[in-house]
């Protein structure tokens, strides 16, 4: 089959289409011909081995895909790796039905980005309904949804952040009851004046760096950050824990790959992301649907935060 493999780390030149042997399902797995499949920032820390989990050699990349198995459903799932092919190996406990009303991207949206943005709004950020919330990277695939899904939680006020003026009209469309510039000289006070001169309740981060630690000093008494990821690469400074205990606060992080000691949860969530865009209240942006043999651009233009959306490959291509 046809597949995206990886034999030595590197930059976008690494991600070569070749052909490979057909994955074997062994007990507990499926075998999945695959529509598309995601591509996430995730995949370009990867390939140069600065993941979370350390990678091994050869590799084929890609943890989120949808497609249809030999007996013909339809089926989305997260895997390990192996979703930059023809053909992927599915673990039943992380396989989910896909109504016919959901198109392909976004079934693999609702994965990795839609999942995540759900945890984050009802478990690791808690968000109740009246509380203001902000929403870092909110036209990339997590953002878009959780401004979304924060409005529909019944937050109060949803404030969105984007690096660009496009960015931030498409979190506007989206929901959101403001936007702001994260590059901005005092982001807190960017933030809180956003919230009506008020600190907010909620922040879900992504970038690191000074975002991370200006956003901190954003949060009213009880409130809450949820840390996801580190898109810039730098790390923000030690919190101690007698600040957090002098306004209540708590920093928390969240990575889905420990959400996977859950799967009925997984699976709920799911069911509902997909029955919410069946229903026309969520909407997925769609960031580009690829051959796979762009998958060296793909790359460039997902590192190079050029993109919106959900990005996904077609393997048939």
């Amino acid at each position: 089959m046809r597949a995206v493999q990886i034999t030595e780390f590197g930059g976008p030149e690494v991600v070569a289409v070749r052909e490979v042997p057909d994955p074997q399902p062994g007990p507990g797995q499926t075998l999945l011909h695959v529509a598309r499949c995601g591509v996430n920032f995730a995949d370009t820390l990867l390939r140069e081995n600065a993941y979370l989990a350390p990678a091994t050699l050869p590799l084929v990349p890609g943890s989120e895909v949808v497609g249809r198995t030999e007996d013909g459903r339809r089926l989305a799932a997260m895997i390990e790796s192996g979703g930059y092919a023809e053909k992927a190996l599915l673990r039943d406990d992380a396989a989910f039905p896909v109504p016919d009303e959901v198109d392909d991207v976004a079934a693999v949206a609702l994965l990795i980005q839609g999942l995540t943005a759900w945890w984050l709004i009802n478990h690791t950020g808690r968000v109740r309904s009246g509380e203001s919330v902000v929403v870092h990277a909110a036209a990339g695939g997590v953002g878009s949804l959780a401004v979304q899904l924060a409005k529909l939680s019944g937050a109060g006020r949803v404030i969105a952040t984007a690096s660009t003026p496009e960015k931030r009209e498409l979190a506007l469309s989206l929901g959101a009851d403001a936007a702001v510039d994260p590059a901005a000289e005092d982001l807190t006070a960017a933030l809180c004046a956003a919230n009506h001169g008020e600190q907010v309740d909620v922040v879900l981060e992504m970038t690191g760096g000074p975002v991370t630690d200006q956003s901190i000093a954003a949060l009213a008494p009880f409130g809450r950050l949820a840390f996801y990821g580190m898109a810039g690469r730098v790390e923000p400074e030690r919190v101690s824990p007698r600040a957090l205990q002098r306004r209540s606060l708590t920093v928390s992080g969240f990575w889905l790959m420990n959400a996977f000691a859950q799967p009925a949860t997984l699976a709920k969530a799911y069911a509902e992301l997909a029955a919410q865009v069946a229903a026309g209240e969520l909407r997925v942006i769609h960031g580009g649907d690829h051959p796979m043999s762009e998958i060296q651009h793909v790359h460039e233009e997902l590192r190079s935060r050029r993109t919106t959306g959900k990005l996904v490959i077609d393997p048939s291509r």
